[in-house]
């Protein structure tokens, strides 16, 4: 086994041989996400797709859980970016999940603890989810007055019932791993702390079969999503660069910082209708 380190320790990948293992690090921040993470997750799909004995790769998080999403500090410093600049940073995490979509071989993402924000948006853009018990699910975007990027939009609409969706969406509410199982968006629901031993399991049976079927079956699957999603993922790009800017995302994010609760009602009284 070989092992490769990100920037800063926030993500490494494991090589085994006939599959990768990505590991989300940051665990000071619940595995927030990091440029390092998204470097990891590139760098080994690159690998897998140019190595036939590669047959899948995992996406976990080291600590208890997956990954929490965008880390607002670094939010509220982008807010004095360009609208371009800003842009360009979704772009980043959008390169990412093009980047899973599009990899040759199956990706599972092993889920402990939960899937925030962005977290989610890659959890959803794996192939399979195994996923503890006692995780939970969550696209509070709008409690910090900004809207969904890497695909949400896309894959939960799809995915769930309009009004469940909606919920998350609109509402910021959370949803359990059993929940989510019930729907199908979790292929494997496993007891706390046990998602990348199943997980491997998992993996083993895609290394036992036949690879290039499976490389196929997923060509094939891809053909008659991505075009909608990479489609979406420009759309979220540009409405979350704008809404970063906005009013109400400056007095979300820092009423979060603040551990507040936002006074959305005061900004709205100033908005006019085309913001």
């Amino acid at each position: 086994m070989t092992v490769s380190d990100s920037p800063a320790q926030l993500a490494r990948v494991e090589d085994h041989g006939d599959h990768l293992l990505i590991i989300n690090a940051n665990t000071k921040r619940r595995n927030a996400l990091s440029p390092a993470f998204y470097d990891a997750i590139i760098s080994a799909v690159t690998r897998a797709n140019a190595a036939p004995q590669i047959a899948a790769l995992i996406i976990w998080g080291e600590g208890g859980f997956f990954c929490s999403g965008g880390d607002l500090t670094m939010l509220a410093a982008r807010r004095e970016l360009s609208l371009s600049e800003r842009a360009s940073r979704i772009e980043h995490l959008h390169t990412v999940i093009r980047a899973i979509r599009s990899c040759r071989v199956p990706i599972i993402a092993a889920v402990d603890g939960g899937a925030a924000g962005a977290g989610l948006s890659i959890a959803l853009a794996c192939d399979l989810i195994v996923a503890a018990e006692d995780a939970k699910f969550t696209a509070s975007y709008v409690k910090a007055g900004l809207v969904p990027d890497g695909g949400l939009t896309h894959t939960l609409t799809r995915a769930l019932p309009h009004a469940v969706a909606m919920q998350m969406l609109l509402l910021g509410d959370s949803l359990t791993a059993e929940r989510f199982f019930k729907v199908g968006l979790i292929s494997e629901l496993t007891p706390a702390g046990e998602s990348l031993a199943t997980a491997l399991k998992t993996t083993k049976r895609l290394c036992e079969g036949a690879g290039q079927a499976q490389v196929t079956i997923k060509a094939l699957v891809s053909k008659t999503d991505n075009a909608a999603l990479f489609q979406q993922l420009d759309l979220e790009r540009d409405a979350m660069a704008k809404a970063l800017g906005a009013p109400e995302a400056g007095e979300g994010i820092s009423a979060f910082l603040e551990k507040r609760t936002p006074d959305f009602q005061s900004v709205r009284a100033t908005l006019k209708v085309d913001q």
